[in-house]
């Protein structure tokens, strides 16, 4: 038991050594993907052949445990339909609170099959997105312009920590406040508000990943064209023969580039590499597509069923204070809609801050255009300026609508107008359904008391 315990010990500190350690993406990102492989949203693995280089492979375990899972929340799900639960079932029983119980079911069984079988499908574009950021790793490292994999390891650990705690925090709260308000929901409840939020973070975090890999490889690219801004501004750069190849120092940082190719060269290869992270982008999002419409539709749904429920208790707590305990209600649905109010606002600013990082790209290269002398250079830079007009990086979800900081106005402006239309259906309704309402019978009979 000893001598298992030691190769357990041993083997989780080879593991901490190799992640910290990293010298590619594949290492980079091999903390993530393990994450998502036992979670089951992925199939693949990193793993180094003998030689020591890195690559993603797929598992036969990967594909199981994702049907696996598939499995048992759709278990979950026919087992609280068959038995008639639901989470606001145990507050009230209205006409809204039925549309959003069957609309949650559903939005519930929609994800669990786009998180868990449809990237099963999409998987060669995620292995593709992959090896193009690998490719454009080593084109940069030719530029003497690397990617920083520490730094790369270091915020996957700093943003996995964080939502781990941030998630633990919001359900014990919510867990807390079931317990005193005497709701005992069933595990397979239970479960679904557990798993989903766990699986849906993660994926979250996998896109912010792709989004800021892209981001952080922009640029280094911006670096490489502000150094050569650099050398020209300076006159360190001049006609460079064959014979006169070398390093040359950039500034106080210690910045260095490849100037043993000439100017020409070093703006083609980053017209490459700038048409390589663009193919990465795109290939990342087609990967992901599906999964964030659906989030983010889920995300949207149940922000406006859980602002209704907070806003209608507060407005009328008066009429059911016996039913339940106002604060312990509003304190779980506020977390609950705080939870995916984070998740649209990560999936909004991942996707906004690489597209506007990209878009910096035309100024450096413009301002590349005005300062060069030669020719032959500032045919290639024309040649990237037109490049950079009709290729350029953008997320959508399944092309329905571009994911940006636009859709912050699309969504406030459709969650007040639903939240208006659902006070005023309540207000009009003359039975809430809360059990607080006397019956037609029951005000006809206290009416014919009185007047005998």
């Amino acid at each position: 038991m000893i001598r298992n315990g030691l190769d357990t010990v041993r083997g989780f500190r080879n593991q901490l050594r190799y992640w910290m350690s990293v010298r590619d993406c594949y290492g980079s990102i091999n903390l993530m993907v393990a994450i998502a492989f036992g979670l089951g949203i992925t199939p693949f693995l990193v793993r180094r052949n003998t030689h020591g280089e890195s690559s993603l492979e797929q598992s036969w375990y990967g594909f199981l445990n994702a049907i696996i899972r598939w499995l048992l929340l759709a278990y979950c799900y026919v087992h609280i339909n068959l038995n008639d639960e639901s989470l606001i079932g145990y507050f009230m029983s209205n006409h809204v609170s039925k549309v959003s119980t069957r609309m949650h079911d559903i939005g519930g069984i929609i994800v669990a099959i786009f998180i868990f079988i449809v990237p099963l499908l999409l998987r060669k574009y995620f292995l593709r997105s992959v090896y193009t950021m690998n490719e454009v790793d080593q084109r940069l490292e030719r530029l003497r312009c690397p990617v920083n994999f520490h730094a790369v390891v270091g915020l996957v650990i700093l943003v996995i920590s964080l939502v781990v705690l941030l998630d633990a925090f919001l359900l014990t709260t919510c867990l807390v406040c079931l317990s005193k308000m005497d709701v005992h929901a069933s595990w397979q409840l239970t479960f679904i508000l557990i798993f989903e939020l766990m699986v849906t973070s993660i994926t979250i975090c996998m896109f912010c990943l792709m989004t800021r890999s892209v981001q952080r490889r922009i640029g280094c690219l911006h670096k490489v064209l502000k150094n050569l801004a650099h050398q020209w501004d300076s006159r360190s750069i001049k006609a460079v023969t064959q014979k006169q190849r070398s390093l040359q120092c950039l500034d106080s940082f210690s910045m260095y580039t490849i100037v043993t190719k000439d100017p020409a060269e070093i703006i083609q290869e980053s017209m490459e590499i700038h048409h390589l992270i663009c193919e990465a982008a795109a290939t990342a999002n087609k990967y992901f597509t599906y999964q964030l419409l659906t989030i983010i539709s889920i995300a949207f749904l149940i922000i406006v069923f859980d602002a209704y429920y907070v806003l209608e208790t507060l407005l009328g707590k008066s009429k059911r204070e016996s039913k339940f305990k106002t604060v312990e209600f509003v304190t779980f649905f506020s977390c609950q809609m705080i939870l995916y109010l984070i998740a649209i606002v990560s999936i909004v600013e991942g996707s906004n801050r690489a597209i506007k990082k990209s878009e910096k790209t035309g100024g450096i290269v413009h301002s590349l255009l005005n300062k060069t002398k030669s020719a032959e250079v500032k045919e290639k830079l024309q040649q990237f300026s037109m490049q950079l007009m009709h290729l350029k990086i953008n997320f959508t979800a399944a092309g329905l609508f571009n994911i940006d900081r636009t859709l912050y106005f699309t969504i406030s402006g459709a969650l007040t107008t639903y939240l208006i239309i659902l006070l005023q259906f309540t207000s009009n309704s003359p039975n809430n359904g809360y059990g607080n309402s006397s019956s037609c019978c029951d005000t006809y009979n206290n009416m014919t008391n009185h007047t005998l």
